[in-house]
């Protein structure tokens, strides 16, 4: 290896101004401001609460001491079980009913775009308006449609097809569909946006293959659609997951939870506790709780997302 010649640097001779505006010059100063907004406003109330689960914290007293007592009584409460099976029963139902029927209105937006009908934009636009709704109102719309007064419009409806009455809020039975059904009636909309993008990014030239192929629209749909799909299928049901697991709000005002805890999810369980009974160390409890659920299913759900290499 030769000395360096006059003038010319050594491979040590790089000065540390230089070091310092690489360091400049790479992510890590970019990235700081949104790290420091996500550990503040989203890492410290996931700590605080964590922290409040190991005290006796409550709304009506100031006083706060360190106690178990918040996680002994809600792992013992014979009411979780319920809540628990409740949750999972409306996550389910909600999920199915939101990823099927967006899938469905998706595809037909697509193929009427295809075919050059008119009216498309408009069809979107009027599902895109339920999603915008909030959820208490939304709550409220379908209290009254599932009223069992003589206004209730579901009500009227069957009677004037011949049909009885059927007891949508006040049987055990009938709660927690009606409330899947509300939710569903929302966020179909938002299942239909993410699938409806992915579907108009599927090159078109694989279907008119296909159709060289005489192959079937259902087999296009199965070998084709499908396998292009799967990743988004995955993300929606990823993001549907958490928000039908955060959802208590739209539950609240169309059944409060009953009849009885018919309808009473996790999301709503931690907040009648907290707001209702004043126990901010018990909701810190079922909210860590309900933030480990939504986590670990969500892992659950990600696994099935295919590796690149296998797309």
């Amino acid at each position: 290896m030769r000395p360096p010649r006059a003038g010319e640097a050594g491979p040590r001779a790089r000065p540390p101004a230089a070091d310092r505006a690489r360091l400049l010059a790479g992510p890590l100063p970019w990235l700081m401001p949104v790290l420091l907004f996500i550990g503040l406003f989203y890492l410290y109330p996931i700590l605080d609460a964590l922290r409040l689960a190991f005290t006796d914290a409550s709304l009506l007293d100031r006083e706060v001491s360190f106690s178990l007592e918040a996680l002994s009584a809600t792992f013992g409460s014979t009411a979780l079980g319920t809540v628990l099976r409740n949750t999972a029963i409306f996550t389910v139902g909600s999920m199915a009913g939101q990823m099927l029927l967006g899938l469905a209105i998706a595809l037909m937006v697509v193929r009427g775009e295809r075919h050059g009908l008119r009216g498309m934009l408009a069809f979107r636009t009027l599902v895109l308006a339920a999603w915008v709704i909030p959820g208490i109102a939304n709550g409220i719309i379908w209290q009254m449609l599932f009223s069992e007064a003589p206004f209730g419009a579901i009500n009227s409806t069957l009677r004037l097809l011949g049909l009885p009455a059927v007891a949508w809020l006040s049987d055990p039975a009938n709660a927690m569909l009606s409330a899947i059904i509300a939710t569903v009636w929302q966020g179909t909309a938002y299942s239909m946006i993410l699938l409806y993008a992915a579907l108009r990014s599927i090159n078109e030239t694989l279907y008119e293959a296909a159709a060289v192929d005489a192959a079937t629209p259902l087999e296009r749909f199965r070998f084709i659609t499908l396998p292009h799909l799967r990743p988004a299928l995955t993300v929606n049901a990823i993001l549907i997951l958490i928000m039908t697991l955060n959802t208590f709000d739209a539950i609240l005002s169309l059944t409060g939870g009953g009849p009885g805890r018919a309808t009473e999810v996790l999301a709503l369980f931690a907040y009648s506790t907290v707001f209702n009974s004043f126990d901010l160390a018990g909701g810190s409890v079922l909210s860590i709780l309900l933030l480990a659920i939504s986590l670990c299913a969500s892992v659950l759900v990600a696994a099935a997302l295919p590796r690149e290499g296998q797309r």
